[in-house]
């Protein structure tokens, strides 16, 4: 059906924009390059493109807050200690969260607990699931950062 293929398709953008910001980590090239990188080497169609291009813009333009928000949230745990896969899918779904409103909040957490599963470790699905979750239920309070 059609509402499977779309979140099918959401998925692998949630993927590829994860990849990006990975991407971005671990080589400082400009987001720009990055984004035409990831768009370059998949067959996709123009609304997932769209979708891919909101959330990959949304995630690096408010990483400090998001890295912000996730720090709120580690108990006795130091930022710096979280992998940094783990860091960035928080980092994204927190965005996909609180800044895309066509996404319902309860649907990122899942896609975010999900991906984790995959390309991170088996214990990291808690983590997430903890940490976003933490989120869902404080986003009538989350204050949106400052332009």
């Amino acid at each position: 059906t059609e509402a499977v293929t779309l979140i099918k398709n959401r998925r692998l953008a949630r993927e590829r924009v994860l990849q990006g910001i990975y991407a971005f980590e671990m080589t400082g090239d400009p987001y720009e390059k990055i984004l035409a990188d990831l768009k370059r080497y998949q067959t996709i169609s123009t609304d997932v493109k769209e979708f891919m291009n909101r959330l990959f813009n949304t995630t690096v333009e408010h990483a400090d807050w998001t890295k912000q928000e996730i720090i709120t949230r580690l108990e006795n745990w130091d930022y710096d200690r979280v992998a940094l896969i783990d860091r960035l899918i928080l980092q994204m779904m927190i965005a996909e969260m609180v800044f895309l409103e066509d996404v319902p909040p309860k649907v990122s957490i899942t896609e975010g607990v999900e991906i984790s599963k995959k390309y991170s470790t088996e214990e990291s699905g808690a983590f997430i699931n903890g940490i976003l979750d933490s989120v869902y239920h404080s986003l009538d309070e989350l204050s949106e950062p400052e332009q």
